[in-house]
C-alpha cells in the first residue's frame, strides 16, 4: 500500500511540474514556488498546497483549476487543493531555471535575496521598509542602464521598467 501511495505522490509532482503559471506561461507553478507541497492528508487523499505570489493574486482560482485538471487527466483523484498564505511567498522560491526563462521571455527576474542570514529556524522575516535595490538589467540587451516607469506593470507583482540604451520597456518581477 505504501509503495502505491508514494508512487501516486511522485506522479502528482511529475504531473504538476508541467502546470504553467497562467500569467507567465513559460514557467511552471512549481518553478515559481507557488506549488509548495504534494502530500498525503490524514484521510489518505492527495493534498496539493499552493501559495499565491501575493494575497490578492487574481490568478489563484485559475491555478487551482489547472492543478485539478492536471490531476484529473492523470487519474490521480481523490485529491484536494489547499491554499496557504503562511509562510508568505517570496521571490527566493523562484528556481534558477525559471529566472532564465523569465529573462528569455522579456521579464527581468528579481534581483537579490529576500532572506536574512540571522533568521532562526521556523521564523519568517517581514520587512516593511523598502530596500534600495540596484536597477534590474534589461532582459533584451543586458544593459543595467534602466529606469522604473511605474511601480506596477502588467500585474501587481511586476514593475514597469525601460532600458535607456535600447529604449525597450520591460516588466521586472519585484522581489518579495
Amino acid at each position: 500500500m505504501q509503495a502505491t501511495a508514494d508512487h501516486a505522490l511522485e506522479r502528482a509532482w511529475e504531473v504538476l511540474e508541467s502546470v504553467p503559471d497562467p500569467e507567465i506561461p513559460v514557467v511552471s507553478i512549481r518553478e515559481l514556488g507557488i506549488l509548495r507541497d504534494v502530500r498525503r492528508a490524514a484521510d489518505g487523499q492527495i493534498e496539493v498546497v499552493i501559495t499565491p505570489t501575493y494575497s490578492g493574486c487574481p490568478a489563484m482560482s485559475q491555478i487551482a483549476e489547472d492543478v485539478a485538471h492536471a490531476l484529473d487527466a492523470a487519474a490521480l483523484a481523490p485529491y484536494r487543493i489547499a491554499t496557504t498564505l503562511t509562510p508568505a511567498w517570496t521571490t527566493d522560491w523562484i528556481t534558477d531555471d525559471a529566472r532564465e526563462k523569465l529573462r528569455a521571455y522579456g521579464i527581468a527576474p528579481p534581483t537579490g535575496n529576500c532572506g536574512s542570514g540571522t533568521v532562526r529556524a521556523g521564523e519568517q522575516p517581514i520587512t516593511f521598509v523598502p530596500r534600495k535595490l540596484p536597477a534590474p538589467a534589461c532582459p533584451r540587451c543586458g544593459s543595467k542602464h534602466t529606469e522604473r516607469l511605474a511601480q506596477f506593470g502588467s500585474t501587481a507583482c511586476k514593475a514597469l521598467y525601460r532600458c535607456i540604451d535600447c529604449r525597450e520597456p520591460f516588466d521586472y518581477f519585484k522581489p518579495y
